[in-house]
């Protein structure tokens, strides 16, 4: 099946397609972000260092800057970034955790 734009979409099957299509690669993104987490894991030198709540905060402003440029709600962009970033630090501490471990 091709997969159409949102305003191409005329049938619920199209709208499913193409929603299917966009989380797949929204997977592929993360993945991609995560092997950044995994490199954050390994180059800080402290456990500690994982959590900065100023990088945080940094990082949930510029996703809302960014949704409300593109149009979409900042508030509840925010709100998904926010969990973003805490699965993201949680996934990090692990890492660090797991390497610190094996050595």
């Amino acid at each position: 099946m091709t997969i159409l734009s949102g305003p191409e979409c005329s049938t619920m099957a199209e709208v499913r397609a193409g929603v299917d299509q966009v989380d797949r690669e929204l997977i592929a993104l993360l993945r991609r972000r995560f092997d950044y987490m995994d490199a954050a894991a390994r180059i800080k030198p402290e456990r500690g260092h994982v959590r900065d709540e100023a990088r945080k905060a940094q990082v949930i402003a510029n996703a809302r800057t960014l949704a409300g440029a593109a149009g979409l709600p900042e508030e509840a962009i925010g709100r998904l970034w926010d969990d973003l970033v805490e699965a993201s630090i949680a996934y990090e501490l692990e890492e660090y955790d797991r390497r610190v471990t094996k050595s």
